[in-house]
Parts: structure tokens; C-alpha cells; sequence
């Protein structure tokens, strides 16, 4: 069954680009398939890769490598005195894609920005529930529903937010894969259609690529948009193609097959390395991997039991296996290069006989659990399964059986968020904006419990912190409320903090402008190939 999946996704990745035959193609081996091509709905890197930094734009970018904020759709904005206020100056000209499935009569403007965002917080909009179980997770999970007044038209170019409270993060959030903006026209004419399904399938936006097919887990094509307003890219195509096993990555590119790959194993890298025809970089990710206990559910609703757990497991070994040096060990949920990162925080310690005391000393014994294994890569987490086996073998130690179950990577995802999933799942999170409030309120604060907050954790203590951290402006003021929240965190132990790791990006010597983001995506606009 393996051969022919991977002969069909061959054929698939042939047929695609055979159309590309006399064009500069560049193709990239994705990981995983995109959950779907509308941002909003979504969390996952591999769909925000393939949907929003390809198709699609957003009022603010975050300028290529960096975490710092350039205009993008808008050219420039105004912040009131109160913090409570932001008007942009949207880019005027700015011409949406043209593809077979639609022809824009019009360039983009204000309705185009307030229908992107109104759909994921109104519940009266069309929109809100036009794909089964749309939670809008991310929109969600950054407090905006609760955060936005209203979005005004102040006329066809300028728009205005107008926020309950002033929200120091505010703006870099809106650089984020959730804050895409979408034709509202485009929207309008599948409504009319009765076609709106079409809307996360043939995705239609500003960016620098246009949407052409997708062949379920085999391969996606792109051509560049030759409308796009900050020029046409210098290749002619991209190409996605869907490659969930590193090693097989790891072949295509040595063979020419592709030019760039996503998350090899830790083992390829020397390998790689050595080739002379590719490039490896890397750098410190923007990331952290853990295992989330489901704090609603007994026993694992008792502190002691949590921190039990975690002192059974030897994460250094994790890490060694997993990574073979590409990481450290992990004692806070945001990394050691953020800022307000808390280094007088004290680590867990791996002591066995201690953690089999404390389970006693809690009433618990014959514990049964589950710990799920992500079925993909990730910078954060190489291999969750062979993670979730030392974990396996470590809690063996102190009398507790772990069983290990995981699912398809969007069921995954979906399921391990919700509020009564049995066992412990791995997961983890590259940075979205460089700001700690996108770790500590997106991933634990209360607003995201069943979203993001996989742990079901509210902590009222822990979210009067982060909550009062992003309503200040002052950034000394704010470190101080963050140091505080990871003290809260630890002592409260909703994670087992896995790893930080370093992010390995190689590529063919071929290719030139491919920078490595600190958010953990992958960005093809400005990236040539030589002929």
C-alpha cells in the first residue's frame, strides 16, 4: 500500500508540472497535507505554508527573517492616544488574482478587510459556520472576539479598528496567518452560487502566488501572480510536493526532485551536509514542544499527578534521540531567545523514585493513560512517536501504562483540543509574532481552552498576569508580568515542557532569497532557482 500511495503521488507531482514543462519551477517537499486553504479556520504550519504566505496578504508582514513589522496591504496606520484606535491606509491598486474560477472586477478595498475578519467573529455573518465545526481557533484564541468593538469604513482605502481595550500585541497579530484578507467579492459570487464550500478549497487572494490545483496528499501548483503589487516573483511556478516521510524528502532533494525540504531527521542532517550540490542553514527556532495533560479530566486534574508525571520522564534522553543535539531541554512554555524568557524559573528534575512517591502520596496507583504521538514532523518534534515511546518506557518505571495512539494530522488537531480528550498529548508551537503573549495567553490562557490550550487549563492567577501584560505598554512592565505567569506555570505543571530546537532548513545550491523565518514558515516570494 505504501508503493502505490508514493507511485500515485509521483504520477500526481508529474502530471502537475508537466503543464510547467518550459517554465522556472521551483518545488518544495512539504511535510503534510494543508488542512484546507482558508487561514482563518486553521493552526497548522504546513496549511498556513501552502495557504496564507502564498495566496494570500495581510494589512502588516513581518519582514522576511524577522519578527519586525513592515506595511503590506495597508501602507501605513494611525494608533489613537488611548491605544483603543487603528486606522490603516490601505495600498491603493492592489489587483486581486485572476484565476479560471474567477476574473475580480474591482482592486481591493475597506470591504475586503472587514468582511476577512467579521466572518470569524460574527455569528450572524454567512460565513461564521460555512465549513462543518468552524471554530476560527486562532481569531479565538487571541482574545479578538472579546477585543474588537467594531471595523469601520471610514471610506474605500482607510479602515479603522476600534478596540474595548488597548492591546499592546495588536498590530503584530494582525501579521499573523489567521488575519489573511480575502475578496469579499469573490465571496460574494460563491454565496450567490451556492458554492461557499469552494472558499477554503480554491483559495483567491492578494499574494504573490496563484492558486491552480491540489491533488489530495500528493501535490499543490502555484503560478506567480503577475498582478501581484510588489512584483512578479522570479519563478514561474511553485510546486508543493506532500512528502510525510524525512527520508523520502531527504532523497527527492539529493536527487533533484526538489529543491527544498522541510524538517529532515536529525540523523540526514550530516549526510546533507556533506552533498555538494545543497546548502544546509539553520538557526535557534521561535519554538517549544510539550506534552499537555488534560487538566479537566481526574487524576490528572491534581498538581501532584502532573508533576509526578513529569519528574518520571528523562527529557535529555528525548531530546538526544529525537534531535541528536538540535535541541535542548525545555523548563518554560516560551523559548530561552524571547523576551521576559525567565531563567530563574527551576526545572523539574528527573527523579523516578521521587515521582512514584509522589503518585502514592496522591492516592494514585495502577494509573492508565494515554499519550498521544503527532503523525508529523515538526520543527519543535522530529519524531512524537519515538518520543511518546521513551515517555512509554520512563512511566513503565514508576508503575503507570501508557498506551500510544495518534490520528491523521488535521483529526489530530481537532481532537486534541477538545475539553474531554483522554490521556496527554504531544504538541508544540512555533511563534507567530515574536511577542510572549502569542505562548503564554494563545496556548494557556482560559479564552483558549478548548482551542489552543490543550491542556484545559484555567489558571485565574496565570491569566490575570498574561491578561494584564498584554493591556500594558511598557515593556519593562510587561517582562515583569511574564516572568511572574512562568513561575505560576511551573508550579502548576499543565505541561510536561519537552524541547526547544534548532530549525534545519537544506536546499538545493541552486536556489537563491530563501531566508529562514524565525516563525517557523516557509515564504517562496523572493526565492529564485538558477537555470
Amino acid at each position: 500500500m505504501k508503493k502505490l500511495t508514493t507511485l500515485l503521488a509521483a504520477t500526481a507531482l508529474a502530471s502537475m508540472m508537466a503543464t510547467a514543462a518550459w517554465s522556472k519551477t521551483l518545488v518544495y517537499c512539504s511535510e503534510a497535507s494543508p488542512e484546507g486553504f482558508d487561514p482563518g479556520l486553521y493552526t497548522g504550519g504546513q496549511t498556513f505554508d501552502a495557504a496564507s504566505r502564498t495566496a494570500y496578504n495581510r494589512l502588516v508582514e513581518f519582514k522576511h527573517g524577522s519578527t519586525e513589522l513592515e506595511p503590506g496591504l495597508a501602507e501605513s496606520w494611525e494608533v489613537s492616544a488611548d491605544g483603543k484606535e487603528y486606522t490603516f491606509k490601505l495600498r491603493p491598486g492592489v489587483k486581486f488574482q485572476t484565476t479560471e474560477y474567477f476574473t475580480p472586477t474591482r482592486e481591493l478595498n475597506a470591504d475586503d478587510v472587514i468582511f476577512s475578519f467579521e466572518r470569524q467573529y460574527k455569528e450572524d455573518n454567512a460565513w461564521n459556520k460555512y465549513v462543518a465545526g468552524a471554530s476560527w481557533e486562532y481569531f479565538a484564541g487571541m482574545g479578538f472576539p472579546e477585543l474588537i468593538e467594531k471595523i469601520e469604513k471610514v471610506d474605500d482605502l482607510t479602515v479603522k479598528f476600534v478596540l474595548k481595550r488597548p492591546e499592546a500585541p495588536f498590530l503584530a497579530n494582525l501579521g499573523m496567518d489567521f488575519a489573511s484578507i480575502l475578496s469579499k467579492e469573490y465571496a460574494d459570487k460563491l454565496q450567490a452560487d451556492g458554492k461557499m464550500e469552494l472558499l477554503n478549497q480554491q483559495p483567491l487572494g492578494t499574494g504573490p502566488f496563484t492558486f491552480v490545483a491540489y491533488q489530495t496528499d500528493a501535490a499543490i501548483r502555484y503560478k506567480a501572480n503577475p498582478d501581484y503589487w510588489n512584483g512578479k516573483q522570479p519563478v514561474d511556478d511553485l510546486v508543493f510536493a506532500i512528502t510525510t516521510d524525512a527520508a523520502v524528502r531527504a532523497q527527492k532533494l539529493k536527487a533533484g526532485e526538489c529543491h527544498i525540504m522541510a524538517y529532515p531527521n536529525a540523523a540526514d542532517v550530516e549526510e546533507l551536509k556533506k552533498d555538494e550540490n545543497l546548502t544546509v542553514v539553520e538557526q535557534e527556532g521561535l519554538n517549544v514542544a510539550y506534552l499537555a495533560y488534560n487538566t479537566l479530566v481526574p487524576p490528572f486534574d491534581k498538581v501532584e499527578v502532573r508533576k509526578a508525571l513529569n519528574m518520571a520522564v528523562n527529557r535529555q534522553a528525548i531530546v538526544d534521540a529525537v534531535f541528536q543535539g538540535a535541541a535542548t531541554v525545555a523548563k518554560n512554555p516560551i523559548p530561552p531567545t524571547m523576551w521576559s524568557y525567565n531563567n530563574a524559573v527551576e526545572d523539574d528534575k528527573y527523579d523516578p523514585e521521587a515521582a512514584k512517591k509522589m503518585l502514592e502520596d496522591a492516592g494514585v496507583s495502577g494509573l492508565k493513560m494515554k499519550i498521544w504521538a503527532m503523525p508529523v514532523a515538526r520543527p519543535y518534534m522530529l519524531n512524537a512517536r519515538r518520543a511518546a515511546e521513551l515517555m512509554q518506557a520512563d512511566l513503565a518505571k514508576i508503575g503507570v501504562e501508557a498506551e500510544i495512539v495518534s490520528y491523521e494530522w488535521a483529526e489530530y488537531l481537532k481532537l486534541s483540543s477538545a475539553k474531554d480528550r483522554d490521556g496527554a498529548a504531544i504538541l508544540g508551537w512555533t511563534g507567530d509574532n515574536g511577542d510572549p503573549d502569542n505562548f503564554l495567553d494563545t496556548l494557556l490562557g482560559c479564552d483558549a481552552v478548548g482551542g489552543n490550550n490543550r491542556a484545559q487549563w484555567c489558571n485565574e492567577e496565570f491569566d490575570a498576569l498574561v491578561t494584564k501584560a498584554k493591556e500594558t505598554a511598557d515593556i519593562g512592565e510587561r517582562t515583569k508580568l511574564y516572568e511572574q505567569a512562568q513561575v505560576v506555570f511551573k508550579r502548576e505543571a499543565p505541561w510536561n515542557t519537552l524541547d526547544h530546537s534548532l530549525v534545519v532548513v537544506p536546499m538545493s545550491k541552486k536556489v537563491t532569497g530563501f531566508k529562514m523565518d524565525p516563525l517557523g514558515i516557509h515564504r517562496f516570494d523572493g526565492v529564485d532557482i538558477a537555470e
